[in-house]
């Protein structure tokens, strides 16, 4: 108080840091810096040794995922991402990015006991759009033919050829930028039916991934599910099935998809589960995602 008196009254923002010293309290010390020391732990566990500091904080929102109008998006992301996937494969983590993953085989013998005797066939985006087409063509030719015998018109083949030219490239993709055409695929009425046309079975994982970005932050809840369900869910379980493990890009696809955490839970989690065909493997590389990223309360 006497060297608050001798240098005019001091504020309460002084009073509170005692005294207008600019000294920390020890105690807040201490604290700040066991915060600090948690929060690097917690990087080292999860990025290696040797992590940079945190660039926000713990409790702070995502940055959103781009759009697909910039096009130094694939590049800024990419370099980091190769080099996850080689460290990832270097290492040879189990848990991490759907590497191998070891299965007890009486865990296994215990959760085929849920599964369904009798499974219903699996739909893809293929079968769904040739369901699509044949009943539109049957309708349209009805209709047009009692009208005026028109034929049923088809997409332009300027179009189809673009597209197939696209489909090329997303079967050969490892990374880089998108065909501009496939970047706005979201935005079209029937972009289902352009999908269709460059075959989603034959991209390659990494391709896949990119799309997963696009779609998640360019289409609406409901058709991003669509997408999630017949397009990425497929795909993931056949990878599973085959490699006995999960690639990395398409891991990271599953994390991606979750941009839209309602679609991902409606796309992907509850049709996994009601399959009765998910084997103890899936469970444990999906149901890694859940514990790995943040999901909002009222989703979980």
């Amino acid at each position: 108080r006497a060297r608050g008196k001798r240098g005019g009254p001091a504020g309460p923002e002084q009073e509170e840091d005692g005294g207008g010293d600019g000294f920390v309290d020890a105690r807040l010390s201490r604290r700040i810096l066991e915060q600090a020391r948690r929060q690097q732990e917690e990087l080292e566990a999860e990025h290696g040794p040797g992590a940079p500091a945190a660039p926000r904080q713990r409790g702070a929102p995502a940055p959103l995922p781009a759009g697909p109008g910039s096009d130094s998006e694939d590049d800024e992301e990419w370099p980091s991402l190769e080099k996850a996937a080689a460290a990832a494969a270097a290492a040879g983590r189990s848990g991490d990015y759907g590497g191998e993953v070891e299965v007890d085989p009486e865990d296994e013998k215990a959760i085929e006991m849920f599964m369904n005797k009798n499974p219903p066939l699996r739909r893809t985006l293929a079968d769904i759009i040739m369901e699509k087409i044949t009943e539109k063509q049957t309708e349209v030719e009805t209709a047009l033919s009692e009208l005026s015998g028109c034929p049923m018109p088809q997409l332009d083949p300027r179009v189809l050829e673009v597209y197939r030219g696209v489909r090329e490239v997303l079967s050969k993709y490892r990374s880089g930028k998108l065909p501009k055409a496939f970047k706005i695929i979201p935005a079209l009425s029937n972009w289902e039916q352009i999908l269709y046309i460059t075959e989603p079975e034959t991209w390659t994982a990494a391709a896949m991934y990119q799309a997963t970005r696009i779609f998640s932050s360019n289409l609406k809840e409901r058709m991003a599910q669509r997408f999630y369900n017949l397009v990425l869910l497929p795909r993931i379980r056949d990878d599973i099935a085959e490699y006995k493990r999960l690639n990395f890009h398409l891991y990271m696809a599953l994390k991606k998809a979750l941009f839209k955490p309602a679609a991902w839970f409606k796309g992907i989690l509850i049709p996994l589960c009601e399959s009765g065909t998910c084997t103890l493997r899936e469970a444990v590389i999906i149901g890694s995602i859940l514990t790995k990223c943040s999901i909002p309360v009222l989703h979980s």
